[in-house]
């Protein structure tokens, strides 16, 4: 074979060969294009049939509790509740999760154990809901006539399981951990009737009213399931009540637990300024939403610290010492002011978004600046007006306040509005960059707004008309109604508009949805003052360190640690962000010496004369590093400045009415 007709069939086979791998390949194209067209695409499952609906119509029947709350070295609640049935088939048993005055699904259902449900004698298995956790769904046999239910509460035994709220001295009970409801009515429709076994010699508060004390069982009359949630029990060892109101149209009543006895020593002078409170709330409100109301106060550091409000009383947990050391930790004081005032705002008045017909039905939060914010308001102010604060911690309170939120760094990202959102967003744990995230900023920059509103109204009228006027419109209606009056935004600037015209819409909306810069302080200078700041802290200011536990330099170095150099906040973009400091760091040394928060506030004064940075040893994890903060303006601590020549407003609002 020649060269040239070799040199032709190899290329006739390598033609071949290629024209077959050409093939194979389109083969192979066609093959996996065929297989990508072909993906697998599921269909959603259906979700199972919907919890009834509630219905505002009675229950058959009478519901039973009893809780025995005996065990103080366990913690543990032991629950019995009886169910009427009205016939046999499926039913569906609800825990309170959505709880109006936490704003979001707080209901411990976690700790919700042991659950058997019998009916005459014979055990039914129950089944929990896929989607709605809270529900727990049973079959009702033929022939019954209640359901018998056995559970356990099991309540925290340490702070990193939830709040303490059992020690050997005292205990805070709510119901709502301890009762199931049925499902398909609205809770007000439910009646119950609870009792509880205390340990022996305790004494209790609580807004229920009781029919009988019995073999250590304190039983309470029958109430509506929603009235019985809305109605704690704080129970103790060593308790104290004070009437609020002698001689008044409806019992108030201080009611105090506290670790120790020598801790419920209140002086005539501070009973009769709690006393003023009531008063002032009566002068401002011009109605009573309860037929009786109970201040429930523990003074401890070994139960949890709360404040939640009821609209016949209210939780509230403070320092051991909160009479003891009355001079010294002021903002302590406004506390029961705040709580108070919800049983007219946020209790009776409530948007109609939060307001639900049970305890499963999600709230929505969107006009918490309202229900919130005006309680900080008229909160701060009765606590004036009643001699709580003096003149000067009030004004210094709101200095503090118009400061923190003036150095709200978050604002230029997110709406005030928006923060309305964070009790369902965050659950209230804590942030690592809160001047940033923001948090539930709608209590006290809500505060601003309202404060704003209360001085322009009070120009615009010549001061014959203030945002009194619109409380005691808005919120002082049907004397001696205890139900609850929805409202909505309309609401809100139809009464503001009643009691001094003007675009108060547009007024809101303006500063709900305000990026700054800065926090909304008009009501400041138009009450007649300016925000500035000093190198010495106000009374007030040390008092809140104190009670806080912490060494506060927001307004210089931008961070506040504790008492063993743990850094507990550090303001976003400031000098302590920019040296790279973070939330639960520690500060081990100031300049080559241990930490100390005087010696940290030492150095940062020395600093303002030097050109040398403050040095810092920080400790995270098991690293340590040495930060330098080149920061050089010293100590500031805010305070207020009368505006000379300007009309007092602040002062006026904050004096006490006659």
């Amino acid at each position: 074979m020649s060269l040239h007709s070799g040199n032709a069939q190899l290329k006739r086979v390598l033609l071949a060969a290629a024209i077959c791998l050409s093939s194979s390949l389109a083969l192979a194209h066609s093959a996996f294009a065929q297989s990508a067209s072909i993906q697998s695409a599921p269909s959603p499952l259906p979700f199972p049939a919907h919890i009834p609906a509630a219905r505002d119509t009675p229950y058959p029947g009478l519901l039973t509790l009893s809780v025995d709350a005996t065990d103080l070295d366990r913690r543990i609640f032991k629950v019995r509740q009886q169910i009427p049935v009205s016939g046999p088939g499926p039913m569906t048993l609800l825990f309170p999760r959505w709880l109006p005055g936490k704003h979001w699904a707080a209901g411990e259902l976690h700790a919700l154990a042991g659950l058997i449900i019998t009916a005459g004698g014979q055990r039914l298995e129950w089944s929990r809901d896929p989607v709605e956790m809270g529900a727990f769904h049973v079959v009702v046999p033929a022939g019954a006539e209640r359901l018998d239910l056995e559970f356990q509460y099991l309540s925290p035994t340490a702070g990193d399981q939830g709040r303490i709220v059992v020690t050997p001295e005292m205990m805070n009970v709510q119901w709502n951990n301890m009762a199931l409801y049925p499902a398909g009515y609205f809770t007000r429709q439910i009646r119950i009737q609870p009792s509880i076994r205390l340990p022996e010699n305790w004494t209790y508060g609580v807004a229920l009213e009781t029919e009988s004390v019995k073999d250590g069982v304190v039983t309470f009359k029958p109430v509506g399931f929603d009235t019985l949630v809305d109605s704690p029990m704080f129970a103790g060892r060593w308790g104290r009540k004070i009437d609020l109101d002698p001689g008044g149209r409806s019992r108030v009543t201080l009611n105090v637990f506290a670790d120790d006895p020598e801790l419920l020593e209140a002086s005539p002078q501070q009973i009769a300024l709690h006393r003023a409170v009531v008063a002032q709330a009566d002068r401002l409100f011009g109605a009573r939403h309860y037929d009786h109301y109970d201040f429930l106060l523990a003074l401890s550091d070994r139960l949890g610290g709360i404040g939640v409000e009821h609209q016949r009383s209210s939780e509230n947990g403070t320092l051991p010492r909160y009479f003891l050391d009355w001079d010294r930790v002021p903002s302590a004081r406004e506390l029961l002011p705040h709580e108070y005032t919800h049983s007219w705002n946020g209790k009776y008045r409530r948007p109609a978004d939060l307001w639900t017909p049970d305890f499963t039905t999600p709230m929505r939060d969107s006009l918490l600046w309202v229900y919130e914010g005006q309680t900080q308001y008229w909160g701060q102010v009765l606590s004036a007006r009643s001699g709580l604060l003096s003149r000067q911690d009030a004004l210094d309170g709101l200095a503090l306040t118009a400061a923190t939120y003036d150095y709200r760094v978050g604002r230029a990202w997110r709406q005030m509005s928006d923060t309305t959102n964070d009790p369902i967003i965050a659950a209230r744990r804590p942030l690592p960059w809160t001047s940033w995230q923001r948090s539930e900023d709608y209590y006290s920059e809500g505060l601003l707004i309202w404060l704003d509103a209360d001085t322009l109204i009070r120009e615009l009228s010549g001061g014959k008309k203030s945002l009194d006027d619109f409380a005691r419109a808005f919120f002082g209606v049907n004397d001696g109604d205890w139900g609850q009056l929805t409202y909505r935004f309309e609401d809100v600037v139809a009464t503001l508009n009643a009691v001094q015209p003007y675009d108060w819409s547009g007024f809101l909306k303006t500063r709900l949805a305000s990026h700054g810069p800065g926090a909304p302080l008009d009501g400041v200078a138009r009450g007649g003052y300016r925000l500035v700041y000093a190198e010495k802290p106000t009374a007030y200011f040390i008092g809140n360190e104190t009670r806080r536990k912490i060494t506060d330099l927001t307004f210089s170095l931008g961070v506040s640690v504790n008492r063993e150099g743990e850094v507990t906040a550090v303001q976003w973009d400031g000098p302590a962000f920019k040296a790279g400091l973070v939330d639960g760091e520690k500060i081990v040394a100031v300049n080559g010496v241990a930490f100390d928060g005087d010696r940290l506030k030492a150095a940062v004064t020395a600093a303002k004369g030097s050109a040398a940075p403050l040095e810092l040893i920080i400790k995270s994890g098991d690293r340590y590093r040495v930060t330098a903060i080149p920061y050089h303006d010293g100590l500031r601590y805010p305070r207020f400045e009368r505006v000379a020549g300007a009309p007092d407003r602040l002062g006026d609002i904050l004096a006490a009415k006659r």
